[in-house]
């Protein structure tokens, strides 16, 4: 795909900010201790305006992230070729251990994926929160594409 049609499936700020705050998984990505690409599927929310995701502790892109904080996630929708929609965004890391900016995290992962928080919510975010850490992204580039602008088949 050539610059103009690089251009043409450029999302702007704004479809960007729509498509992220879809109900949709994304896929992250870390560094191991051998420089292999370690990409998991999560469920994300929003801290500060930034991604977010609750995480064991002791899991495997926090021990990666502790040591080498690049990050890459790429949310991606679409079965066919010209429904294809995904932005991808490069950055770094921050593990966050403050118990109330992780909180925020859990209230908005739960929300997004299981529906509107409430006080009677708060035992099941606080189990869901235990053991855990919070990762934020701190976005240094996005690229992002939808093939719907490349109108292949209709008028």
């Amino acid at each position: 795909m050539g610059v103009n049609e690089r251009s043409k499936i450029k999302m702007s700020d704004e479809e960007i900010d729509a498509f992220l705050h879809e109900r949709n998984s994304v896929a992250l990505a870390s560094h191991n201790h051998d420089d292999t690409i370690h990409v998991v599927a999560m469920w994300y929310g929003f801290l500060e305006g930034m991604i977010a995701f609750e995480t064991k502790a002791k899991s495997q892109k926090v021990q990666n992230l502790r040591r080498d904080p690049r990050i890459t996630c790429m949310v991606e929708t679409g079965d066919k070729y010209e429904e294809l929609k995904g932005v991808e965004l490069v950055g770094t890391a921050e593990i966050v251990e403050d118990a109330d900016r992780l909180w925020q995290i859990g209230v908005s992962v739960f929300e997004r994926y299981q529906g509107a928080y409430t006080e009677e919510m708060k035992p099941f975010v606080e189990i869901m929160l235990h053991k855990r850490v919070g990762i934020a992204v701190h976005v240094e580039r996005v690229v992002s594409w939808d093939h719907a602008k490349l109108n292949m088949g209709g008028a």
